[in-house]
């Protein structure tokens, strides 16, 4: 059975947030799971010359097809989420027709500012693109090179522009589910963070599934202990 190639954004300003979202995964998934970690000093071909970014792995997420040779399928998920179903699911969903499939929020947010003092606008797709199963055979995400990545606005990658929409297909909500943004879903399979993971203190007790996170996290750090009788 192969594995299913993960990639997860991490940022070392919350990089509890990583590993409880990988714990996450690899506890409720039924296959094997390969988790690369999108992290922005791993990369060597690719300088970040962006300044608009609210984390570190904001435009590299668009390099997945590239470091997967343009072979295959892959997940890229942000790293404030936690993984409530399995991902296999997720896995399944792939549409060989469609070059990407994601999320199709259509939302106002309910919050002006996010993590860390950031500005959360508005702007058309919002949130599309962070969680993203990719058809990494596509022809149209051969452009995604890290020169193109690099010299390309936050706009156009965000919002998919180097394919046609009817290459865009859609998941189920419940694979992107927006805490605070959205109203409680006990369906939700996948829980983004998207305002801020509750490592952070402002949002430790935000929303209704900061609990889901808090309990993820224990389970990240626990560690069984020797009894000595």
């Amino acid at each position: 059975m192969k594995s299913i190639p993960v990639f997860v954004g991490y940022d070392p300003r919350e990089a509890i947030a990583y590993h409880t979202c990988v714990n996450s995964i690899i506890r409720n998934s039924s296959r094997p799971v390969a988790i690369v970690p999108v992290a922005l000093n791993l990369f060597r071909e690719y300088s970040e010359t962006h300044t608009d970014g609210s984390n570190h792995f904001i435009y590299t997420r668009f390099l997945v097809p590239y470091l997967m040779d343009y072979q295959g399928w892959a997940i890229f998920i942000d790293g404030d989420m936690i993984v409530r179903g399995d991902i296999a699911e997720l896995w399944e969903l792939k549409d060989y027709t469609q070059d990407v499939m994601v999320v199709k929020h259509d939302y106002k947010t309910r919050m002006t500012e996010k993590y860390l003092g950031s500005p959360n606008e508005d702007y058309p797709r919002k949130n599309w693109s962070s969680v993203i199963l990719w058809n990494c055979n596509a022809i149209r995400n051969r452009a995604l090179t890290p020169e193109f990545v690099q010299n390309s606005t936050g706009a156009f990658l965000h919002r998919f522009s180097w394919i046609d929409d009817d290459r865009l297909g859609e998941l189920p909500a419940e694979w992107n589910w927006l805490d605070v943004e959205y109203e409680y879903n006990p369906f939700a399979k996948l829980v983004h963070y998207t305002l801020g993971t509750p490592c952070f203190h402002e949002f430790a007790d935000q929303g209704d599934f900061c609990d889901d996170w808090h309990k993820e996290r224990m389970l990240t750090e626990y560690c069984q202990q020797r009894v000595i009788v």
